[in-house]
């Protein structure tokens, strides 16, 4: 199993999504998982095993790109849309191979923080509710 492939120009908020905005830290593109840097006060790439306590706990995903100190709409909670191949009622996570990452639990490796992005209610939709346990597999 490898990381999936999100293409941009399909990432959509559904209806009942809890959305926000900010800047982006870093160049983004619309499906990457992203955490808040409050020493910059900017949104940076999420990654599972980072060496960063604060880049291992994503609170959002990208609706669209942007390169650093450029806007990023942000999806926050609630179903959202992509056209990457997921497996309904199969739980997604944070990605650690290669940071802005989501993975289904069988690419997560020792070392690891866990993070559930969301379950898949379908082979489209992904319904994003952040849960972390804070401690490495």
């Amino acid at each position: 199993m490898t990381a999936l492939s999100i293409t941009a120009s399909a990432v959509v908020a559904g209806s009942n999504a809890v959305r926000d905005v900010g800047t982006a830290g870093a160049t983004i593109t619309a499906g990457q998982p992203l955490y808040y840097d409050s020493t910059t006060a900017k949104w940076n790439l999420a990654d599972t095993n980072s060496a960063t306590a604060a880049a291992r706990a994503a609170s959002a995903i990208a609706l669209n790109s942007a390169s650093l100190n450029q806007p990023v709409s942000l999806h926050k909670s609630g179903d959202l849309t992509m056209n990457a191949v997921l497996t309904a009622g199969v739980a997604y996570y944070l990605g650690g191979a290669a940071a802005g990452t989501i993975v289904p639990v069988g690419d997560l490796t020792t070392g690891d923080y866990t993070q559930v992005i969301g379950i898949a209610k379908s082979t489209t939709v992904l319904a994003v509710d952040f849960q972390s346990a804070g401690v490495a597999i």
